[in-house]
């Protein structure tokens, strides 16, 4: 067995600070919050690089005492625990006194601190934990920290840092929590020498949501407060239908602590139970508030996730108070309709009211001459395209022919009134229809005649709720397909084959997505992934993203739905292979055939015919495409066999 050593003591900070200082954002989480705790009004933090190059945060507390400074970069020092039995009842952000060690032991670190009863500040330079000597000098009351050169002495730590703009984008999410838990505190964020928030610290939450969170938003919020059990709940949370395609949006703060609870989300979202789409999730900026003996907030080393005493107690409030905000808002009852005497009709032509005597007589006289009703115009639900179901003309025969057009059918689909004027009498005689696809064309020099249409081993049979294919076979068995799932797999199957770049749409006016931060920042390191399906995105600021161009085959009203959801397989995905994959998956279910669509018969035959040739058997997700039941499994059903 090796010799058990003591680690000599940089190394053992080096290990501690690893486990406090994991990139740029832990380093602004420690000083922003020891600033709050100095019981500041105003707090400045500016970044460079990323964080990588200057960190500096800058706020009007309370300062620190000259003779104290040395201290206050020693392991477990800190001003905000005297005794064991302060452990139960932690009511401050900061409290374990490992971050200011932690981080001068990765960094280079200046601090300049002014108490007010101080005439003039001080100041402390260290250098990989190693202090220098306190200097007095001239300063602001409050505290100035700057951090240089982050993980300069630990290189395994510095080859894992992001990109600069992830590591801003990561900083400026945890300053929006900061703002939303805090809005009595002016908090100021500067990135590159650009404002990126700026919050007014006037106490409202209302105010801060709209600067941290954006217009759009907060407008979409609704104020609840309620509680029970010493449990408080208060906040804002979003209307049913603005529901997003992530929980990007949600927020939680336990007294004044951003957090990440599942019990919470649980909660939030089983007040939505019946009342928000299927794969939408709620945002909500709630703040819960209960005796601090009743949360343990050191069961985490970044101190993001708490335990609570009574679980149920916490859980019920959250629920109710957002069931109750929910009823209210949609529970409204309309007022009462006036009596049939008292309904005013002022052009006296339509809504007439009248008893049953009078409806009688007017109905069983002759009704009045009437002027040709004007043509109504109905039109069709339109599907997608066939061009990504059915090969291309000159490639692959197409398999079963297209109706032939009838003279005598009226069109199905009029897209304009112009359309529906009545025509010139035609000439006597008729001329034969002519199909839309020839069946042999004429043998000229150069040309190829089409090969006649192979009768499909299936007959497609029909269409079931919009959804299913019904097809039979030769051996009289019955097949039912889902067609989101079969045209699903076929757009993967093409989009991972890759044989040809994607087709592209320039939206008419560019789309400003709003997405977070953090989820706008993902999209932005990963430009040229997208641009590999057919985005064209650029950064807007504000955790937006302004898209330019999408996909053919994507409904411009999905940008924003597709764009969140591939903000988290971004984010799920640990390898760039990965992260490609999950982008397939996406793409070719929002570009495939949806459920309740109305397919034409082309569409039907053409995805039968996939499924029939045993190219398609699967969706990406794995569930069967088609089902099979058997002529004894039908007769069985009715009692015939």
């Amino acid at each position: 067995m090796p010799e058990i050593r003591q680690l000599p003591s940089h190394v053992a900070d080096l290990i501690a600070a690893g486990e406090v200082v994991e990139r740029p954002a832990s380093v602004v989480k420690e000083l922003v919050e020891n600033a709050v705790d100095a019981g500041a009004t105003a707090i400045v933090v500016e970044l460079r690089r990323g964080g990588m190059g200057l960190i500096r945060v800058s706020d009007n507390g309370c300062g620190i005492a000259p003779d104290q400074l040395p201290t206050a970069f020693l392991r477990h020092a800190t001003s905000k625990l005297r005794g064991p039995e302060d452990l139960g009842k932690i009511g401050t952000l900061g409290f374990r006194g490992e971050a200011l060690a932690a981080i001068s032991a990765v960094s280079r670190v200046e601090i300049r601190t002014r108490r007010r009863e101080d005439p003039a500040g001080s100041a402390l330079r260290l250098e990989g934990g190693v202090p220098g000597d306190v200097e007095e000098t001239g300063a602001p009351e409050g505290t100035t920290i700057l951090v240089r050169d982050l993980f300069y002495n630990t290189p395994a730590r510095l080859k894992f840092m992001k990109k600069d703009s992830a590591e801003t984008a990561a900083a400026a999410g945890l300053m929006q929590h900061l703002a939303l838990s805090h809005p009595d505190i002016s908090f100021k964020f500067l990135k590159d020498g650009q404002e990126a928030l700026h919050t007014p610290g006037d106490g409202r939450l209302d105010s801060a949501v709209y600067a941290a969170l954006g217009r759009d938003f907060a407008r979409t919020l609704l104020p609840v407060k309620g509680g029970g059990d010493g449990v408080t709940v208060s906040g804002f949370i979003t209307q049913p239908l603005q529901g997003r395609g992530s929980r990007s949006m949600q927020t939680f703060f336990v007294n004044g602590r951003f957090i990440k609870s599942q019990l919470l989300t649980a909660a939030l979202e089983e007040g939505y139970r019946n009342q928000i789409m299927k794969g939408r999730f709620p945002g909500c900026v709630l703040a819960v508030t209960l005796p601090v003996t009743a949360v343990d907030v050191n069961v985490h080393p970044a101190k993001t996730q708490v335990k609570f005493a009574q679980e149920k107690a916490v859980f019920d409030a959250v629920y109710h108070t957002v069931l109750d905000c929910l009823e209210e808002t949609s529970g409204t009852v309309p007022p009462p309709a006036k009596p049939a005497g008292e309904a005013s009709n002022p052009r006296g032509d339509f809504f007439r009211s009248m008893d049953a005597k009078t409806f009688r007589e007017q109905s069983s006289a002759p009704p009045p001459k009437r002027a040709e009703a004007r043509p109504v115009w109905n039109v069709e639900q339109r599907g997608p395209r066939l061009s990504d179901i059915a090969p291309p003309m000159g490639k692959e025969p197409l398999r079963a022919p297209f109706p032939p057009l009838r003279q005598d059918a009226p069109p199905s689909v009029i897209k304009s009134p112009a359309q529906a004027r009545p025509e010139p009498p035609a000439p006597s005689e008729s001329r034969p229809a002519v199909p839309a696809i020839p069946q042999k064309t004429a043998e000229l020099p150069g040309q190829e005649a089409l090969t006649p249409p192979v009768p499909a081993p299936w007959r497609v049979a029909g269409e079931v709720l919009r959804t299913y294919i019904v097809c039979e076979s030769e051996e009289g068995c019955v097949y039912l397909i889902d067609k989101h799932a079969a045209h699903e797999r076929i757009n993967f199957d093409r989009l991972k084959a890759g044989l040809e770049p994607p087709m592209r749409q320039t939206l008419l006016t560019p789309a400003a997505v709003d997405l977070g931060r953090e989820e706008a920042a993902l999209l932005l390191e990963n430009l040229p992934l997208l641009e590999d399906f057919g985005f064209s995105c650029e950064d807007f600021g504000g955790g937006s993203v302004l898209v330019r161009e999408v996909p053919a085959d994507l409904d411009a009203a999905d940008v924003t739905a597709t764009l969140e959801e591939i903000a988290g397989k971004l984010r799920q995905g640990r390898t760039p292979a990965e992260r490609r994959e999950g982008l397939l998956h996406t793409m070719a279910c929002k570009a495939a055939i949806k459920g309740g669509w109305k397919s034409g018969p082309e569409e039907l035959r053409a995805l039968a015919a996939k499924v029939q040739s045993g190219e398609v058997k699967y969706c990406p997700h794995g569930r069967p495409v088609a089902v099979k039941i058997t002529k004894y499994e039908l007769e069985k059903m009715f009692k015939r066999a």
